[in-house]
């Protein structure tokens, strides 16, 4: 009797699995590996960065609006875990901040048609958040304050625009750090903007289509160049 029902057990559990089960489960693996070797090589490569840079979010938040929540999250998992192998248990997880989570939020709001305002908005928080937290990783990783360089071109931009606008004004440390911090914040903005631009154009042409852009951006992103 018992070994009828372990029989019966057994077979029940290698009952095949569903074309839709195996072409989530595909498209996990292979979307979160796309996403892995792009961190890998902007990681390494010395060439292409703001291209990698551009393309690493996009198959896990693919992945989110044609396969759902669950999907998405397995895909940042999976990546992280991989990565976390050919890396190491630090640089691995780095592609969490803020590119995973980017990936996650976009995805989900994409999936769910909100709008670009809420998106992008909480995007750049975002990725805001995530580049701060992995300059302070790297700067224990190299034992020297990466935040310097950053601080250094705030310097160099508000310097420009004092002599630029003959400011009566002699900048203080918290002026440039208030600058450094401006150019985080506008290079994330722009960074987001992009990636739903560049989600607009290419998702509807692999079945998963977002919300359409808000009529004061439809100009810059709606040019359907592919």
């Amino acid at each position: 009797m018992i070994w009828f029902g372990g029989l019966r057990k057994g077979s029940r559990a290698s009952q095949p699995i569903s074309r839709r089960q195996a072409l989530r489960m595909m498209e996990t693996s292979y979307l979160a590996a796309a996403s892995a070797l792009i961190w890998v090589a902007l990681y390494y490569l010395p060439v292409g960065g703001a291209l990698f840079r551009l393309a690493l979010p996009l198959p896990l938040a693919l992945l989110h609006v044609r396969r759902g929540s669950k999907a998405g999250l397995e895909g940042v998992a999976l990546a992280v875990l991989l990565l976390i192998a050919l890396m190491g248990p630090v640089r691995g997880p780095l592609v969490l901040f803020p590119y995973g989570f980017l990936a996650l939020w976009l995805g989900w709001s994409w999936h769910r048609g909100l709008s670009w305002w809420v998106s992008w908005g909480c995007g750049v928080v975002i990725g805001t958040a995530g580049f701060l937290v992995r300059v302070v990783v790297l700067s224990l990783l190299v034992g020297e304050n990466l935040w310097v360089v950053i601080t250094r071109a705030g310097s160099g931009l508000l310097d420009r625009l004092v002599d630029l606008l003959n400011l009566p004004l002699a900048p203080d440390l918290n002026n440039v750090q208030l600058m450094a911090f401006a150019l985080v914040v506008f290079q994330e903005l722009v960074y987001v903007l992009v990636l739903h631009a560049l989600a607009f154009w290419i998702f509807p042409r692999l079945q998963g289509a977002i919300p359409e852009p808000p009529r004061l951006l439809h100009g810059l992103v709606a040019l359907y160049p592919l």
